[in-house]
Protein backbone atom coordinates (compact mmCIF):
# COMPACT_ATOMS: atom_id res chain seq x y z
CA UNK A 1 0.00 0.00 0.00
CA UNK A 2 1.74 2.97 -1.03
CA UNK A 3 0.62 5.42 1.88
CA UNK A 4 2.54 6.35 4.95
CA UNK A 5 2.29 6.44 8.76
CA UNK A 6 4.51 8.00 11.46
CA UNK A 7 5.37 6.13 15.20
CA UNK A 8 5.66 9.16 17.52
CA UNK A 9 5.55 9.03 21.42
CA UNK A 10 3.68 12.24 22.79
CA UNK A 11 4.38 12.70 26.28
CA UNK A 12 2.87 16.02 27.73
CA UNK A 13 1.86 16.96 24.10
CA UNK A 14 5.41 17.09 22.93
CA UNK A 15 6.43 14.45 20.72
CA UNK A 16 9.88 12.34 22.15
CA UNK A 17 12.22 10.50 21.27
CA UNK A 18 11.58 6.63 20.73
CA UNK A 19 14.10 4.02 22.56
CA UNK A 20 16.14 3.17 20.03
CA UNK A 21 17.15 -0.77 21.34
CA UNK A 22 13.42 -1.45 21.56
CA UNK A 23 13.21 -0.65 17.61
CA UNK A 24 15.89 -2.64 16.79
CA UNK A 25 14.57 -5.82 18.97
CA UNK A 26 11.30 -5.12 17.41
CA UNK A 27 12.72 -4.94 13.61
CA UNK A 28 15.72 -7.38 13.72
CA UNK A 29 14.19 -10.70 12.48
CA UNK A 30 12.65 -8.79 9.46
CA UNK A 31 15.51 -6.64 7.73
CA UNK A 32 16.21 -7.49 4.85
CA UNK A 33 17.84 -4.07 4.08
CA UNK A 34 19.31 -1.16 5.24
CA UNK A 35 20.03 -0.77 9.24
CA UNK A 36 19.54 1.59 12.03
CA UNK A 37 22.71 3.74 11.43
CA UNK A 38 21.58 4.48 7.82
CA UNK A 39 18.48 5.48 8.99
CA UNK A 40 16.24 3.35 6.57
CA UNK A 41 15.19 -0.46 6.80
CA UNK A 42 13.24 -2.68 4.19
CA UNK A 43 11.17 -5.45 6.31
CA UNK A 44 10.08 -8.15 4.72
CA UNK A 45 7.97 -11.28 6.66
CA UNK A 46 7.07 -14.78 6.42
CA UNK A 47 4.20 -13.86 4.18
CA UNK A 48 6.76 -11.89 2.04
CA UNK A 49 4.96 -8.36 2.95
CA UNK A 50 7.18 -5.81 2.56
CA UNK A 51 7.37 -2.45 4.42
CA UNK A 52 10.33 0.58 3.99
CA UNK A 53 10.69 2.41 7.33
CA UNK A 54 12.63 5.78 7.67
CA UNK A 55 13.75 6.45 11.05
CA UNK A 56 16.78 8.56 11.19
CA UNK A 57 18.33 9.63 14.64
CA UNK A 58 19.08 13.54 15.16
CA UNK A 59 22.06 14.32 17.61
CA UNK A 60 21.19 14.28 20.74
CA UNK A 61 17.36 14.23 20.36
CA UNK A 62 17.17 11.03 19.35
CA UNK A 63 14.98 8.64 17.39
CA UNK A 64 11.96 11.11 17.34
CA UNK A 65 9.72 9.42 14.72
CA UNK A 66 9.82 6.20 12.56
CA UNK A 67 7.81 6.39 9.30
CA UNK A 68 6.30 3.42 7.41
CA UNK A 69 5.57 3.52 3.71
CA UNK A 70 4.55 0.72 1.09
CA UNK A 71 3.44 -1.36 3.86
CA UNK A 72 1.46 -4.70 2.78
CA UNK A 73 -1.23 -5.74 4.63
CA UNK A 74 -1.07 -9.44 6.42
CA UNK A 75 1.53 -10.10 9.11
CA UNK A 76 3.45 -6.51 8.26
CA UNK A 77 0.48 -5.20 9.56
CA UNK A 78 1.17 -7.22 12.90
CA UNK A 79 4.86 -6.20 12.81
CA UNK A 80 3.89 -2.56 12.51
CA UNK A 81 1.75 -2.26 15.11
CA UNK A 82 4.15 -4.58 17.91
CA UNK A 83 6.77 -1.95 16.75
CA UNK A 84 4.28 1.00 17.96
CA UNK A 85 3.39 -1.06 21.42
CA UNK A 86 7.23 -1.87 22.12
CA UNK A 87 7.77 2.27 21.30
CA UNK A 88 4.87 2.91 23.27
CA UNK A 89 4.00 4.92 20.22
CA UNK A 90 1.46 6.55 18.58
CA UNK A 91 0.37 5.56 14.90
CA UNK A 92 -0.34 8.94 13.13
CA UNK A 93 -2.06 7.46 9.58
CA UNK A 94 -1.29 10.53 6.67
CA UNK A 95 -4.68 11.26 6.67
CA UNK A 96 -6.29 10.67 10.03
CA UNK A 97 -6.37 11.38 13.64
CA UNK A 98 -3.98 9.12 16.05
CA UNK A 99 -4.36 5.65 16.63
CA UNK A 100 -3.57 4.42 20.54
CA UNK A 101 -3.90 1.34 22.37
CA UNK A 102 -4.77 3.13 26.09
CA UNK A 103 -7.26 6.28 26.36
CA UNK A 104 -5.12 7.08 29.21
CA UNK A 105 -2.65 8.00 26.13
CA UNK A 106 -4.89 10.65 24.88
CA UNK A 107 -3.63 12.67 27.57
CA UNK A 108 -0.14 12.91 26.07
CA UNK A 109 -1.30 13.67 22.64
CA UNK A 110 -1.24 17.48 21.29
CA UNK A 111 -4.55 19.28 22.36
CA UNK A 112 -5.30 19.31 18.63
CA UNK A 113 -5.14 15.69 17.91
CA UNK A 114 -7.01 14.42 21.57
CA UNK A 115 -10.54 14.42 20.18
CA UNK A 116 -9.21 12.93 16.77
CA UNK A 117 -7.65 10.12 18.51
CA UNK A 118 -9.46 6.24 17.90
CA UNK A 119 -8.78 3.53 20.82
CA UNK A 120 -7.38 0.53 18.53
CA UNK A 121 -6.54 -2.88 20.42
CA UNK A 122 -2.75 -3.56 19.17
CA UNK A 123 -3.48 -6.18 16.79
CA UNK A 124 -3.39 -6.38 12.89
CA UNK A 125 -6.64 -6.63 12.20
CA UNK A 126 -7.49 -3.56 14.80
CA UNK A 127 -5.15 -1.24 12.78
CA UNK A 128 -6.18 -2.32 8.93
CA UNK A 129 -9.76 -1.69 9.96
CA UNK A 130 -8.79 1.60 11.56
CA UNK A 131 -6.70 2.63 8.03
CA UNK A 132 -10.15 1.33 5.90
CA UNK A 133 -12.63 3.65 8.16
CA UNK A 134 -10.09 7.01 7.40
Amino acid sequence: MSYSIYLLRFVEGEVVALNIERFRQATAPYVVEGSQEEGFSQLRTEDGGETDLYHAIHGEVGMSCVTATHFARGAMTGVIVRLAAALGASIVPQDGGPLIFHENDRLHLPADLQGKACVIVPTAEAFEAAIDAL
